[in-house]
């Protein structure tokens, strides 16, 4: 089993888009892909028409009042199931925080989930105690940037936080997202951070065929699987396939 947690500190950098495509496309290759959405807004879990039939599901999965495993539900596309988030989930450093082995909480519980052969973690924006277990049980965090400064100064504080807190550095991989070559700062930027092969070659375009998404409530593949944003996504679902599966 391999966990990717889509992360990013900054929060409209596409992370929920990629969550949702890369994970389709897992589970089009045969593997048996679950999807954890761990952000309250619910994006993912609304893109895979799944919610929760438990109260305060999120928590209880946290203090271990409900099996995770019973807490995935299938979705409507084979080989895909969806922990659905709920409005708990915005607790989720307080519920952490009052646990025992808080910082190792995350991981223990998805070692409960090995029958999987990847596992998403769709995540908020932010760094809390949350994050913290995020960082320590992912296999790899996968980070989409606009290729803006702002944005590649999150990338840069998140290195930082990885290093002051002896966390491995070599499981943060990058991919540009909404990537607009109509504009100069983005072209030069994606250039300037492929020359130090900071970040995986293939990147997402801003298209208006990926923020249809939430029109269509499905994933891009299911309403535009010819497009080009659709290739753009395999490409780089091969290159993560290749570096971290």
């Amino acid at each position: 089993m391999t966990s990717l947690a889509l992360y990013n500190l900054k929060g409209g950098v596409g992370k929920t888009a990629a969550t949702v495509n890369l994970a389709y496309l897992a589970a089009a290759d045969g593997m048996k892909t679950l999807v954890w959405d761990l952000d309250p807004q619910g994006a993912a879990s609304f893109y895979f028409h799944t919610e929760t039939a438990v109260k305060n599901a999120t928590r209880k999965i946290f203090t271990e009042e409900l099996d995770i495993q019973e807490a995935a539900h299938g979705s409507e596309f084979e080989n895909l199931w969806v922990i659905p988030a709920d409005l708990s989930a915005r607790h989720a450093d307080i519920i952490l925080d009052e646990a025992k082995q808080s910082k190792k909480r995350l991981r223990n519980l998805l070692a409960g989930l090995k029958s999987y052969d990847v596992i998403f973690l769709d995540c908020p924006p932010g760094i809390s105690l949350l994050h913290e277990n995020i960082f320590h049980a992912a296999d790899w965090v996968l980070m989409p940037n606009i290729p803006t400064t702002l944005s590649i100064r999150s990338y840069d504080t998140i290195l930082e936080y990885f290093k002051d807190n002896d966390l491995h550095t070599e499981k943060i991989k990058c991919f540009f997202s909404m990537v607009d070559h109509r504009k100069n700062l983005h072209h030069e930027t994606v250039q300037q951070f492929y020359k130090n092969n900071v970040f995986f070659k293939n990147y997402i375009p801003y298209l208006s065929d990926v923020e249809k998404m939430g029109v269509h409530q499905q994933p891009l593949f299911e309403y535009a699987n010819s497009s080009y944003a659709a290739q753009c996504y395999r490409d780089l679902w091969t290159e993560i396939k290749r570096t971290c599966l």
